[in-house]
């Protein structure tokens, strides 16, 4: 079992620094070069009849308690607080009202364009909503960056990001609670959400608080690096398996605690923190890229392109309704422009988060397949068509 373990994460390890090639000698843009690299291999392993042992069944564990720390935390810790601050309401109202506008607008539109209750019943729609509402704004800001655009609109897209992604796992999560029987009586969902929800974000409070503690005590940048490394991990496990709350919840916010109370990342006791978490962030969203190449198959595309179309074009029209409605909602507080609004709307990506939790799915479920094969056409269409046209879109409306 340890070599079958240890010769996986070899060789997803080799995929990443495939598609780093690609990225360096193609041009690629570095998600989609993962991807890439994974498709490929894929093809070349079945030819030859080489099994990597790596299952849709056997995912789970190390997508949620491994990965998804990591790409929370790094994701919360690389904000800027002042920013943030400026620019919470929109943030908090696209992460709360946003989530579930799109969710459900998702849902009714996959349902209804399907037309098939009896194999793709209800329940799978809204999974496969809570789902897509998790956006990924990673290529996003990079090329904001790229063209100097202000930090405003960057944070604002990672803030937006960053909360609704917590806000969708937790969705997703009950919602495949209630797809798996774990939770069956319509008055335990609210119960269940808002014990989850909140129940995540005081533990992280809580544990963020200890873990600052602990830092400014052993006073040593090395010790700050590791503290902060295990809280991210430790805090998940915890808040999964022994307080029964949400992990992704308490990583946020613990990773946010401790990156206030830091306050700016030269601080002698966080120096090194921002470019461990830079390399661990990079390197499990491009790990979860080469596993999506590696389980996407031809036959995917074949049998299941209607929906993904349908699944593209809900994805378009969710966001959509979730960015205006919500703006609209919040203006007297916090006004967002037209020309950002739309920037939100088509910067939407949906990539590792997504994928993170469409891996995550039990194989027991009959539809299974079927919400992952949407979810991966949203994911490539956001790479192939959002990701490469929303660059001179931001220099014209920027």
């Amino acid at each position: 079992m340890t070599i079958t373990l240890l010769s996986q994460i070899l060789f997803l390890g080799a995929l990443t620094v495939v598609g780093l090639l690609l990225n360096r000698f193609l041009k690629l843009e570095l998600t989609l070069a993962c991807l890439a690299s994974g498709f490929i291999a894929g093809l070349f392993l079945t030819k030859i009849n080489f099994d990597t042992g790596i299952r849709a069944d056997n995912l789970r564990d190390i997508v949620f308690f491994i990965i998804l720390p990591v790409l929370i935390f790094e994701a919360a810790w690389h904000l800027k607080p002042a920013l943030l601050r400026r620019w919470l309401a929109p943030i908090i109202a696209l992460a709360t009202v946003g989530v579930l506008a799109s969710c459900f607008a998702m849902a009714g539109i996959i349902y209804f364009a399907i037309d098939n209750p009896q194999n793709f019943p209800w329940i799978a729609a809204l999974l496969t909503g809570s789902i897509l509402s998790a956006t990924d704004p990673i290529a996003i800001v990079t090329q904001l960056r790229a063209i100097k655009a202000p930090d405003d609109l960057a944070v604002l897209f990672e803030g937006e990001s960053l909360f609704n992604d917590a806000t969708a796992i937790v969705l997703f999560t009950l919602i495949l609670a209630m797809a798996t029987g774990e939770i069956d009586t319509e008055e335990n969902y609210l119960a269940y959400f808002s014990a989850v929800f909140f129940g995540g974000l005081l533990f992280g409070l809580v544990f963020g608080l200890i873990v600052t503690i602990l830092c400014l005590l052993l006073a040593n940048s090395s010790a700050t690096t590791l503290i902060l490394t295990l809280s991210a991990f430790s805090s998940f496990y915890i808040a999964e398996h022994l307080i029964h709350v949400s992990g992704i919840m308490t990583v946020m916010v613990v990773a946010l605690v401790t990156r206030f109370s830091f306050k700016e990342l030269e601080n002698d006791l966080a120096k090194g923190v921002s470019y461990t978490w830079g390399w661990l962030g990079m390197f499990f969203n491009n790990l979860l890229f080469c596993i999506m190449g590696l389980v996407i198959t031809l036959g995917m595309f074949q049998e299941q392109w209607l929906a993904m179309l349908i699944a593209i074009i809900a994805a378009l029209l969710a966001r959509t309704v979730a960015i205006f409605s919500c703006c609209l909602l919040i203006r007297p507080i916090k006004a967002v422009s037209l020309a950002w609004q739309t920037l939100l709307v088509w910067g939407g990506l949906r990539g590792a988060i997504a994928i993170a939790l469409v891996l995550s799915l039990p194989i027991s479920l009959p539809y299974w397949w079927i919400i992952q094969s949407m979810v991966f056409g949203v994911v490539i269409f956001s790479l192939l068509v959002q990701g490469t046209t929303n660059k001179r879109l931001l220099k014209t409306l920027n």
